[in-house]
Formats: C-alpha cells, structure tokens, sequence
C-alpha cells in the first residue's frame, strides 16, 4: 500500500481546552496544524474544572494582589468577548452558565474582613450587593453574611469544548496512545492510521499529566512536572439551581466553591472545590463526604442536605514544576529541540497560553509555510462526558 504523507507546520498533542484553542489560534495564523488526542476531547482535565473564568479576585482575600491576581485579571474581558462573537476565537455557541461569579461571606470577622480586602483592592472586578439583588440561595433570613459580585462568568466545559473542536474537525485526528514518534533530519514523523504518515516542524504538548510521557518517548528530561491532588465532591438531590459562589475564608482558597450542574436525567449537582477539595486528599472517600456534609450544613443550614446524594472525584491537576511546590502564577511555555510543552495552569488561561505558543514559534522563525492540504481521513475522537453525567459516578 502507499504511504500518504502529510507535511504540518505544529502538531499538537492534547485535545483539552488548551490544546483546541491553540489549534484555532494557530489555523487562523495561517499555520498547518493539526491536533491529535488518544481519548476523547475533553477527557483530562478540562472535563473536571468547575468552568469559572477566574479573574484573580480569590488570589486578593488576604488583601495582597498577587503575581497571579494580575496574570489573570484581563481573561474574564477576554472569553466574555469570544462569547459575544468579537475575539480570537468564535465561541458564541458556549452555554454561559452564570454571567457571574459570586462571593459570600458568613457572619464571621474572619470571613468579612477577607471580603472587605477583595472589595476595595479589586474595585473593577467586585461589587456589594444590595440584600435584594442576592442570588435566591442567599435570599433566606438565616442568612448573617455578605455577597459580593465578581465579573467572572462560569461556562459549560462540554459546550466549550464543542464549540472550539467542530469548526476545526477536519484537523482532528484519533490517535493511539503509545504512537511512536521519530524524527527524520529537522522534522517529527508520526504514524496516523490507514498508512498515513505525519510530518512536523515542531511539536506542541498540551497533554496536561500526559506530557509526562511524550516527554519521556521523545527521549527529553526537561521540563519537571508536578501535579497537584484534589478531591472534589458532587452533591446531587433537590437543590437549589443557579448557585455559583465562593465562600470567604481567612486564607487564598475560599472554604468552598459551588458550581451547579445537571446530571444525564437533568437532576441539579453541585459541584465542590475549594479548601474542602484541597484538605480532601488527606481523608477518605467517607470522610471527605462526611466533612463535605458538615461543611455545607454549617455555611447553608436552612437547607436540608439530609436526602441528598454525595460522591467524590479524585483529580491531579497538573503543572510545572515549582520551588515548594507553589501553585503557578501563569500559564507556562517550555521549548527545547522543537518541542514546546505547555501547561495552562488553570481554565481561564487557554487564550494566553496560546498567544505564548504563537510568540515562541515567531521568535524561533517558525512561520507558516508547509502546503496547504487535507489531511487524509482519520477517526474523530469524539467529545468526553462530563463526570457528575457518568451513571457510575453516583452507584
């Protein structure tokens, strides 16, 4: 049989959120790039983030701007201008879940002091709410605290994700998870299925915990990685809908941070990050329910979670390799031997690490040039589920 081959200026790796706005991006700049992921799209960790579009306000509770409050502050502007059809990438097919992000503080001095720093450090990004304009979860009269708006808007990740793979689906290809990957003089030489043969000028890992080992196939040590544990919980059962807030806590993390979602009968689920989630790693699947019960019981006890279903999810969020193992303050770039290995770091940095990925192949004088072509068919991935939709999740 003969072999088809295929010349592309960048192959990604990683089919995440990360990896399809880069391909986008990188399309849409002229380049010949084509993505290739081994599960389905949206199956590492995009499938598992909560979908805020974070603007740095929750690095600002203890009244300090950080490093990474203002790395991030210019991407809630940016994602809420590809929703309205105006930015760099058309997303105006996303279901916007919340248009906002809310905090809440309880009665405590602890909790409303943080409030009171995050208020007057980010005047642009938070507002005080008036008692009336409270989101309905907080409309109750056992309610002692504070709510504050953040201009951080709360997306679908499955629409998202849809939205940035279909108009680029004729560049997306299945792949299998230990393809071998050669080199041939300066460029990358990976086996696609139906003897089709790819050629690349750089490769682009977007893999998350995955780059791990395509760095270690394509033989390089460098960059570390590390990953970051959490355990989440899901909370299903007759709550109420629309709730989408942090609560204020003496530390960076909130106590908890609630996102609502729908389960594949449309049944309301919460979903539970936060300092819960980061503490969490160190119990048990029961205890963490257990503390998770309590939790909400002590923040929202005019609901009844007695009857409400709870389940946990391990995550291991992964990044670059930080002195102390600190959380990083950006999205990261690392490029060596035509290899640029990426982590977002968080969600809402996907446009920015691609604006990074672009500025690096410029500076290295990776400009658009293989011929323009289709690539020969090849399988489609498909588009992962989200885990509180999965029915064993819940058994």
């Amino acid at each position: 049989m003969t072999e088809t081959t295929y010349q592309a200026d960048v192959v990604i790796f990683g089919g995440g959120v990360a990896g399809l706005w880069l391909l986008a991006r990188l399309r849409a700049a002229g380049y010949q790039a084509i993505l290739l992921e081994s599960q389905a799209l949206g199956a590492g960790q995009t499938r598992y983030a909560q979908g805020i579009i974070h603007g740095g306000t929750k690095y600002a509770l203890t009244g300090n701007v950080s490093a990474a409050s203002e790395a991030i502050a210019a991407m809630p502007g940016l994602w809420r201008d590809c929703m309205a059809g105006r930015g760099e990438v058309d997303l105006r097919q996303v279901r916007l879940m919340s248009p906002h992000q809310y905090l809440w503080s309880t009665a405590s001095i602890t909790s409303r002091m943080a409030g009171f720093f995050a208020s007057k450090m980010m005047k642009s990004r938070v507002g005080t709410l008036d008692p009336q304009n409270y989101p309905t979860v907080f409309r109750d009269r056992g309610f002692r605290g504070q709510v504050y708006q953040l201009e951080e808007p709360v997306l679908d990740t499955a629409s998202l994700i849809h939205a940035l793979a279909e108009p680029q689906r004729d560049a997306i290809c299945r792949v299998a998870a230990d393809a071998p990957i050669a080199t041939q003089g300066d460029r990358f030489v990976i086996p696609l299925p139906d003897n089709v043969e790819l050629h690349a000028r750089r490769l682009v890992l977007t893999a998350g915990r995955g780059n791990a080992a395509l760095l270690h196939m394509l033989g390089h040590g460098a960059p570390a990685m590390q990953t970051r544990p959490l355990k989440m919980v899901m909370v299903r059962g007759a709550l109420p809908e629309g709730v989408y807030a942090h609560c204020l806590g003496a530390s960076t993390n909130p106590r908890v941070t609630i996102t609502t979602h729908y389960d594949a009968q449309g049944k309301v689920v919460w979903y539970l990050g936060g300092e819960l989630s980061e503490s969490g790693v160190k119990r048990s699947d029961e205890e963490q329910i257990a503390a998770a019960r309590a939790e909400l019981t002590a923040l929202l006890p005019w609901i009844d979670f007695a009857r409400c279903q709870f389940a946990t999810l391990d995550i291991d969020r992964a990044e670059p390799l930080v002195a102390d193992g600190r959380r990083p303050d950006d999205a990261y770039v690392h490029s060596a031997g035509g290899v640029l290995t990426t982590w977002p770091t968080k969600l809402a940095f996907a446009p920015r690490l691609a604006a990074q990925v672009l500025q690096m192949l410029q500076t290295e004088n990776i400009v658009p040039g293989a011929e323009a072509g289709a690539l020969p068919a090849c399988a489609f991935p498909g588009y992962a589920l989200l885990p509180w939709q999965e029915d064993e999740r819940w058994s």
